[in-house]
């Protein structure tokens, strides 16, 4: 089955631009209770993934903390510690397993590169859950 059957499309799905600052990002962040999101760039294409805890890294190397200050540093001034992989749109659900194992989303991308959506992990586990569910209806254990 396409990856397309378990898309969370764009439009739903909380992410931030590669010229945010880390505030707006970390309003962001804070507003929706993500502790990761995408970051895309303005033309749609996936830049990498912002966590929480590349933003405390940041504070930590840096010493210091002041809200204000983080208004003029970019999102991508972040040392990131993973950038969640991407899949194709033509990508069967069976192929994103392994992905899901080290990831809590997995940025979907069409032919073009342009980021379209995320399928969650959550989803993909409760897709698999049903097919076994199904699989075993009627046969005993």
């Amino acid at each position: 089955m396409n990856v397309l059957f378990l898309l969370t499309p764009k439009t739903d799905v909380a992410y931030v631009h590669d010229d945010d600052s880390i505030r707006q990002v970390m309003e962001k962040m804070d507003y929706y209770k993500y502790s990761a999101v995408p970051i895309l760039s303005e033309d749609g294409k996936y830049k990498g993934t912002i966590t929480e805890g590349d933003i405390l890294w940041k504070i930590k190397k840096d010493g210091k903390f002041d809200i204000r200050d983080m208004e003029n540093v970019s999102v991508m001034s972040i040392d990131r510690r993973v950038d969640n992989l991407t899949v194709n749109i033509n990508t069967d659900v069976e192929d994103l397993i392994i992905k899901s194992l080290n990831q809590n989303f997995i940025p979907v991308v069409d032919d073009d590169d342009i980021f379209i959506g995320i399928v969650k992990r959550r989803d993909i586990i409760e897709y698999f859950y049903k097919e076994i569910i199904e699989h075993n209806k009627g046969k005993t254990l």
